[in-house]
């Protein structure tokens, strides 16, 4: 079988199709590397955001312990200083009749006295 002009200009086709088929797909194998690229630096960004929220919620839960520190020390003094004014109340009221009776006797001796 001979090769006839029409068999020759088919394979030409067929080489030019392969050829233009190489083409796009080194522009498609361009594109995706072009994405890989974006996508490694897209990583590093969410990388060093991911360390940045790290960071401050450490920095976060350090405040928050501190302030909880305080407000327990606050509680403490207050319940302290609750505790003593209770006291203070208590002891008062306790001198109360004396003081009434201490009173009383005054006005007597008053009453006494020329």
């Amino acid at each position: 079988m001979e090769p006839t002009d029409i068999t020759i200009e088919i394979l030409k086709d067929i080489r030019s199709a392969i050829g233009q088929t190489n083409e796009r797909l080194d522009r498609t194998n361009d594109r995706l590397d072009q994405t890989n690229h974006s996508l490694v630096g897209t990583h590093a960004l969410i990388d060093g955001t991911n360390e940045r929220i790290d960071s401050l919620r450490d920095e976060l839960s350090r405040r928050i312990v501190e302030s909880e520190i305080r407000t327990s020390t606050a509680i403490t003094a207050l319940a302290g200083t609750v505790s003593e004014m209770t006291d203070v109340l208590r002891a008062s009221h306790d001198l109360r009749p004396r003081l009434e009776r201490c009173e009383q006797d005054i006005v007597d001796l008053k009453r006494r006295l020329p």
